[in-house]
């Protein structure tokens, strides 16, 4: 299994025990004992961590990652006036020979007023080549390119995230007002601990998109990953809106056996297991989109950025997480203003499934604009060259390293 795809897999496992185990002694026993085994397992998580110290890679920071961008802007601007150059080989770009040691990325013709950071006006004239806020080199202008390629993808992955983020709320609390008795011993599923379904959902998709879909898709594509790292948060995404319908259609069940059976009655004749597909589903989504993002922010930043890879990734998360309380208050308050509103203090009286419904059409829409833009994607085209100006080379569509 890839890294993403262990590391998903590890901590599904401990959201898992989370969920469960400390949830149950919470309850029955109480919260001083929780505390005292989340402490332990800190420290053996903490002693592990040191003791695979020595075997740790490091890379040594280099300036800021922003500051280059910035020259490329700069450079730019002052050369807005200068005519492009016939052959994009005419652009500045140092050689290994010159001490370099960072890889070379090839030019794209995607944001082309950018490239002019890269005309050299003068050949003799070093200290332009020596000023970065003068002249720029083709793989620091490809970088910034990479990071505004990035903004639309960043954008069309929210709703996904917004989807994601009812797992932890509205589920959870359709699931406390639903009937938890397991068997005839009464025992009593604590409400946080059905998102053990999502989790699980999480570990069987990774490891039957690992070890069963990547060997069969590489050999039918051709392609190392199986399939692009979009198309499988593409494929993630597709999960989110079959779970916002699912959802949707088990809210209205529910809503259609407390007017039948009345408020109490109602709600507990339902088993809270009725919420298991798409706790399942939104599960074997996030195997899709949320590895595939880690996969992509980590792969397609530049070099000198793959640190932020998975802050970019957990923005992601946040932003939506965000988006998500401000919509329900949007939707709380119009369909307040216009009658009865569909978030409501007590989910019996709510529609919580017109909300869902509303979810499962916006993820529609979006799905559709992020695939128009992701067919469109130009992935990192990595060239491994020891000499300037040397573009040849196909780039694969899968951001593979090209060799020339």
């Amino acid at each position: 299994m890839s890294f993403f795809n262990w590391w998903n897999s590890g901590l599904c496992s401990g959201i898992i025990l989370g969920v469960t185990v400390i949830v149950y002694v919470q309850d029955h026993v109480n919260w001083g004992v929780a505390d005292i085994v989340l402490t332990g397992v800190m420290a053996v998580s903490l002693l592990i961590f040191l003791i695979g110290r020595s075997s740790y890679r490091y890379r040594t920071p280099i300036g800021s990652p922003l500051t280059p961008m910035l020259q490329v802007i700069v450079a730019a601007i002052s050369k807005r006036k200068l005519p492009y150059p016939s052959n994009p080989t005419q652009l500045y770009e140092v050689s290994k020979s010159e001490g370099n040691s960072e890889r070379f990325l090839a030019h794209t013709k995607k944001l082309k007023f950018l490239d002019k950071a890269a005309i050299l006006e003068n050949e003799g004239n070093i200290a332009e080549k020596q000023s970065p806020w003068r002249l720029a080199t083709v793989t620091k202008v490809e970088e910034l390119k990479l990071i505004i390629n990035m903004i639309p993808i960043w954008v069309f992955t929210l709703p996904f995230g917004i989807c994601a983020s009812q797992t932890s709320t509205f589920f959870i609390k359709q699931g406390a007002i639903m009937n938890r008795n397991i068997g005839n011993n009464g025992f009593v599923v604590p409400p946080a601990s059905i998102f053990t379904l999502a989790a699980v959902g999480m570990i069987l998709s990774v490891t039957i998109y690992d070890k069963l879909l990547v060997p069969v898709l590489r050999k039918l594509t051709g392609n190392d990953r199986g399939i692009s790292i979009l198309q499988r948060i593409g494929i993630g995404m597709v999960f989110s809106v079959i779970t916002m319908i699912v959802a949707a259609l088990v809210e209205k069940k529910r809503l259609e056996a407390v007017e039948m059976n009345g408020p109490l009655k109602g709600s507990l004749s339902m088993s809270a297991l009725w919420l298991a597909p798409q706790f399942m589903i939104i599960g074997f989504g996030d195997g899709f989109a949320l590895v595939g993002l880690q996969e992509y922010f980590y792969d397609q930043v530049p070099d000198s950025m793959r640190s932020l890879g998975i802050a970019l990734y957990l923005s992601v998360i946040g932003a939506a997480s965000f988006l998500s309380s401000l919509l329900i208050t949007i939707v709380d308050h119009v369909t307040g203003k216009i009658g009865k509103s569909w978030i409501g203090k007590d989910l019996n009286s709510s529609r919580l499934d017109k909300f869902y419904w509303l979810l499962a059409a916006i993820t529609t829409l979006n799905l559709f604009m992020f695939v128009i833009f992701a067919r469109k994607y130009n992935y990192k085209n990595v060239q491994k060259v020891a000499a300037a100006d040397c573009y040849e080379g196909k780039s694969e569509d899968d951001g593979s390293e090209t060799w020339v």
